[in-house]
């Protein structure tokens, strides 16, 4: 009896461990104890409804890049062009280098290739992002000279141990199998049929065909609603920042800079369901802007199938396959 005490409490230690160290849950993930709670969508994942529970897909990559390339690509980004779905092998470049938003880099630019920045965001955090200066990339002559010192017993705790988000990682730790989403899906599927309500976190669309983030739709996120009223005023402030972060980079060595407006779900897939804002048409065909666009948008509109995944927030393999051709046919690359 004491020895199966010892082996529960060991595993209640291990979860344990796995919701609050980076260290200890991707260990766990490695052993399989925990399971990716992602791998059936984002969307999923939150609302539980079964009717979009979806294996995400795995897109082939496009295998253009060349070592022989003139062309080295920095991106600026968010989700959309996280490793998992966008790499090296995609574009016809010889060096390729991708920093996120909030995070910062140091670079070295090689002046005998061509560099080009690309700056992608998802239209519900276009206003954030160029509601202030736009640093992710450092451009320096020598980084060398800057060279990481290592980090303090602090910071390395500090990177370790995550006590913000501990409530979510200990869910998933606990919560990531199978038999956990069966219970959920019974909850999420009587919460809907008995009183029409899904997960605070997501929106279904008015006919249930579709599910998309919460704050894509709801008019009480005014920053990230694509059914949100924007000011010509706050247009033409995006549309300066926009210019003036482009300028910057090209001062600092980039050859091109270009935008990329990834965007929303319901934008594209339900946009009568209120009054859509029109955000990525009035800063693309704003007469001010001077950086050359992606335009995303217009494809995905005229898109005959749907470009996004059915059980997540970013696009299936179709629509990432329009995106990047878009982005061959402007950048050259």
């Amino acid at each position: 009896m004491h020895f199966l005490r010892y082996i529960v409490f060991a595993i209640a230690l291990a979860l344990w461990a796995g919701g609050l160290s980076t260290t200890v849950s991707r260990w766990l993930y490695r052993t399989g104890i925990i399971a990716d709670d992602y791998r059936y969508g984002d969307l999923y994942r939150l609302s539980a409804l079964h009717q979009f529970k979806l294996a995400q897909p795995v897109c082939p990559p496009a295998n253009r890049a060349s070592d022989s390339a003139s062309t080295h690509l920095y991106l600026i980004g968010d989700s959309f062009s996280e490793p998992q779905r966008l790499s090296k092998d995609d574009f016809r470049v010889s060096y390729y280098r991708r920093v996120g938003w909030d995070n910062q880099q140091r670079i070295e630019l090689d002046s005998t290739k061509r560099n080009i920045l690309l700056i992608e965001s998802v239209e519900r955090h276009f206003r954030e992002h160029f509601g202030r200066p736009v640093n992710e990339f450092i451009v320096e002559q020598d980084t060398a000279r800057h060279r990481a010192t290592n980090p303090t017993i602090f910071q390395r705790i500090s990177l370790e141990i995550h006590w913000t988000d501990v409530e979510e990682r200990l869910e998933s730790a606990l919560f990531s199998q199978d038999w956990a989403f069966w219970f959920k899906e019974l909850k999420a599927s009587l919460t809907l049929n008995w009183f029409d309500r899904a997960n605070a976190s997501v929106s279904l669309s008015k006919n249930h065909h579709y599910l998309f983030l919460n704050s894509d739709t709801n008019p009480k996120k005014p920053l990230n609603s694509s059914f949100v009223a924007v000011t010509d005023l706050e247009i033409n402030a995006l549309v300066d920042s926009a210019n003036s972060v482009a300028s910057r980079y090209r001062q600092l060595g980039f050859d091109a800079v270009y935008l990329s407006i990834i965007p929303n779900k319901a934008t594209i897939l339900e946009k009568e369901r209120d009054d859509y804002n029109h955000l990525i048409e009035r800063v693309q065909n704003n007469p001010r802007l001077t950086v050359p666009t992606i335009d995303t948008y217009r494809a995905f509109e005229q898109s005959p199938v749907s470009p996004y995944l059915k059980s997540d927030t970013h696009w299936n393999c179709e629509g990432r396959a329009i995106w990047l051709g878009l982005v061959r046919q402007k950048c050259g690359i």
